[in-house]
């Protein structure tokens, strides 16, 4: 067996011990590496460096990966979750598939290719990646149009009648854009369209089904280009899940909570006219978020209801492409936090929302009245609307009419042939009294991020011991600091408290103390050694706590060029070697060590996890080990 496998081996042996059905690594495609051959300005799982990572997530003992939402981003906007909910993005294509030997070879030349190269380095440029991706889909296709490649013409038909339900939409939402000026919907008419363009899928009205047609032949060059490039980005995707499976490792969607503008205008018949949905005040953010977002119009999630085949075709889409899914903010499906679109300030509007589902009575919110699942007799008036114990109680058939959208998803993973226990649901820091209700209806857990724990209150919810067993516990997420840059950033007092509270719930000795307070790398194997231990079955380690990397990925709300650039350099595995030697990164070994001795594991096994551990471990194990 090589040391690879041995390696693996051992780490499944643990986390069997422990009781830890997945350990998931979370990575967004364009954090993958790239090495400077292949590298467009953004990290794309296609890529062969991505291979490699796979290749090594699965030696390092991981079950699966959690990838970021998929779907196409404009040029001014990095951020995933304001992507395209069915258009993959344009970017996630690697230019080795245009090469000698890829799947879309001799559709672009060598010279376009070579140019598009940057340095494979730890910092994306999302604009030169739009650009760049663009430029040699779009030479690909004029190629192909041409007469290149003749073989990929069936293939293409194919591709387009298994995605006739949403292709066609997204590919004249660009179309129109760009002949109206670049502008919003909204601001259409100003630049001569129909006025029925803008609501052109409000209804399945004659007027409005001639005008599809209509826009179809017009536009149907540039729908012909952008279900290429759609079948090519769809192809990559194919190719990264082979290789994933190939290695035993789970992938996981991320079906995102909003909507790309795009989607606002292609599903409008789904979205409530009135109403945006955002973030309520919460104790990570006291002031809400106006995410100008759209919100499913309740009176469209009965059966055959345009909201309701939103929310299942999403679904099958997502389970027909990967394992399972993480389902964010998934309060939007259940109750979600709504605020009126037409206030002048939406940064107002959201403080001043209310619950879709749990507002009966509200004098400043009459319309939502109608919607209202519980009576007014349900509601405890005492604490905010937004507050989790709003709802006092509900009945098994209120819970069934909270439950309509996590139902179709639940009924979509088991007609792929898939666990719902997988889905992962990101509940943070608020639970509303019908969300915890629709879980608990399917045993799905939340999320513990253990950063964010508060020592003061041995009732919080980011603490690991009070984690259940289908819960998903974790250091951090792609929201949250690096837990390196975070440890550097606290002061010695409160590594201090984390090092004492770490010593009393893995039971260290006293001795362990000091040593944890002063160590960042021993600190950081400890806390992960927490999520371990805990009753979760499910443990999920961001990327940049995995490698040692301090920088921030993503600060909520800032948009910025920095912002969801951070990435992996091409010489990751060379680069993490020496961080993990040095007690730079996360020691896994370390960790699993610490926690199988908090739960009283075999103690060869800890020895031998021990003897894999590197310099983090050294000083703590001398601790213990004098305990």
């Amino acid at each position: 067996m090589s040391d690879a496998s041995d390696h693996r081996a051992l780490v499944a042996d643990a986390l069997a011990a422990l009781g830890v059905r997945r350990l998931l690594l979370a990575i967004h495609g364009a954090s993958f590496p790239s090495d400077p051959d292949e590298d467009v300005g953004a990290g794309s799982a296609a890529t062969r460096a991505a291979g490699r990572l796979l290749e090594r997530v699965h030696a390092l003992g991981f079950t699966g990966v959690q990838l970021g939402p998929s779907g196409d981003t404009s040029r001014d906007n990095p951020s995933p979750y304001d992507g395209t909910i069915f258009s993959r993005a344009i970017a996630s294509i690697a230019t080795a598939t245009y090469a000698p030997g890829g799947e879309f070879a001799g559709l672009v030349d060598a010279r376009s290719l070579a140019r598009a190269h940057g340095d494979g380095g730890d910092r994306g440029d999302h604009r030169r990646a739009h650009d760049l991706t663009r430029g040699l889909v779009a030479a690909a296709f004029a190629a192909f149009a041409a007469g290149a490649r003749p073989d990929l013409a069936p293939r293409l038909a194919a591709f387009r009648a298994a995605h006739a339900g949403w292709l066609t939409r997204d590919a004249l939402f660009p179309a129109l854009r760009q002949a109206y000026g670049d502008t919003s919907p909204a601001a259409w008419s100003a630049h001569g369209a129909d006025p029925l363009d803008a609501s052109l899928w409000r209804d399945d009205a004659p007027a409005r089904i001639a005008r599809r047609a209509a826009l179809a032949r017009q536009h149907a060059r540039s729908i012909d280009a952008y279900a290429f490039a759609q079948l090519v980005a769809h192809a990559e995707h194919d190719r990264v899940r082979a290789r994933a499976a190939a290695l035993g490792l789970a992938l996981y969607a991320d079906l995102q909570v909003g909507f790309a503008e795009s989607d606002a205008w292609s599903y409008a018949a789904a979205f409530h006219p009135d109403y945006l949905m955002g973030a309520p005040p919460s104790r990570t953010n006291r002031l809400g978020q106006p995410w100008n977002y759209p919100v499913l119009d309740p009176d469209r999630m009965q059966a055959g209801g345009a909201a309701r085949a939103l929310v299942r075709a999403r679904a099958d889409k997502a389970f027909a492409e990967h394992d399972s899914l993480r389902i964010d903010h998934p309060h939007g499906l259940v109750c979600p936090w709504v605020y009126r679109r037409d206030l002048d300030d939406p940064a107002i509007a959201v403080r001043e929302g209310a619950r879709l589902f749990e507002s009966p009575d509200l004098p400043d919110h009459p319309g939502l009245a109608r919607y209202a699942i519980v009576a007014p007799t349900q509601l405890d008036r005492a604490v905010p609307r937004y507050a989790d114990a709003w709802v006092t109680d509900l009945t098994p058939e209120q819970v069934d009419r909270y439950a309509l959208a996590i139902d179709e998803l639940i009924a979509a993973a088991r007609h792929h042939g898939r666990a719902p226990d997988a889905i992962t649901c990101e509940v943070l820091s608020t639970m509303p009294r019908p969300l915890r209700d629709v879980l608990a209806r399917h045993q799905l857990g939340r999320w513990r991020v253990l950063q964010k724990a508060n020592l003061d209150d041995p009732g919080d919810v980011y603490r690991a011991e009070n984690a259940a067993r289908a819960d998903w516990v974790m250091l951090g997420n792609h929201d949250t600091p690096s837990i390196w840059g975070l440890i550097e950033a606290w002061p010695e007092a409160t590594r201090a408290r984390w090092a004492a509270h770490l010593v009393a719930q893995l039971a260290l000795p006293p001795a362990a103390v000091a040593v944890l307070a002063d160590d960042p790398g021993a600190l950081a194997a400890a806390m992960f050694a927490l999520a371990l231990a805990c009753p979760a079955e499910n443990v999920m380690l961001f990327w940049a706590d995995l490698f040692g990397v301090p920088d921030r990925y993503n600060v909520p709300g800032l948009v910025a060029a920095e912002n969801w650039a951070l990435r992996l350099p091409g010489d990751f595995a060379a680069l993490h070697a020496r961080r993990t030697a040095a007690g730079q990164a996360l020691d896994l070994p370390l960790a699993l060590a610490l926690a199988l001795r908090a739960r009283g594991g075999a103690a060869d096994l800890v020895s031998r996890l021990e003897a894999r551990a590197g310099a983090a471990g050294t000083r703590l194990r001398a601790a213990v080990g004098s305990g």
